[in-house]
């Protein structure tokens, strides 16, 4: 749910993740209406910075990651829906007729090869989740769909280089070798 008379920058990524979200799959599917999913969010620079995975559609979680800020991550300050410039997401359309183990265990699966991209994608080696990734065998994943949140002019207007703050908020990263645990 929109705020009611919203600033221009506000309304910009409530509409930019709405479009992203109704994005057509390419088989006259909505990617944010499929229920399991792993998703990844990039910065302005294009440095992956949170991995996540839903069992409850793309939509929603996502949604709720970027635009009402129910979500551990935003609470614990691990990511500010404004950082995000693009988001690219992994639908399961397959897991909708698979039982819970099956789905818990691909998603699982999917979750850890993401963050394995992520990594080696960063110039920084790291992703701001708030928690670790647990750690299994990796899956092979279906078609991704990869979309900007932002017009290109608000993009433009937002623009911070990822030097200038990776490192420097209240949350430290998460390295792929090193278990942090913040006190």
């Amino acid at each position: 749910m929109m705020p009611r008379n919203p600033p221009e920058d506000v309304r910009a990524l409530y509409d930019g993740v709405k479009k992203a979200l109704d994005t057509d799959y390419g088989d006259g599917r909505r990617v944010g209406d499929c229920k399991y999913g792993v998703y990844l969010f990039y910065d302005y620079d294009g440095e992956p910075i949170y991995v996540g995975r839903t069992e409850e559609k793309l939509r929603g979680r996502i949604r709720r990651h970027l635009t009402n800020q129910r979500t551990d991550a935003v609470a614990m300050s691990v990511l500010d829906p404004f950082e995000v410039a693009e988001i690219e997401m992994w639908p399961f359309w397959a897991l909708e007729s698979a039982g819970k183990a099956e789905v818990k265990a691909t998603l699982d699966r999917a979750e850890y090869a993401v963050y394995l991209k992520a990594l080696r994608e960063s110039q920084f080696g790291v992703v701001l989740n708030e928690k670790e990734i647990k750690r299994t065998d990796e899956t092979d994943l279906p078609k991704s769909i990869r979309v900007s949140v932002l017009p290109e002019a608000l993009r433009k207007k937002r623009n911070i280089p990822t030097s200038d703050w990776r490192g420097e908020r209240g949350q430290l990263p998460i390295w792929p070798e090193l278990s942090v645990s913040v006190a």
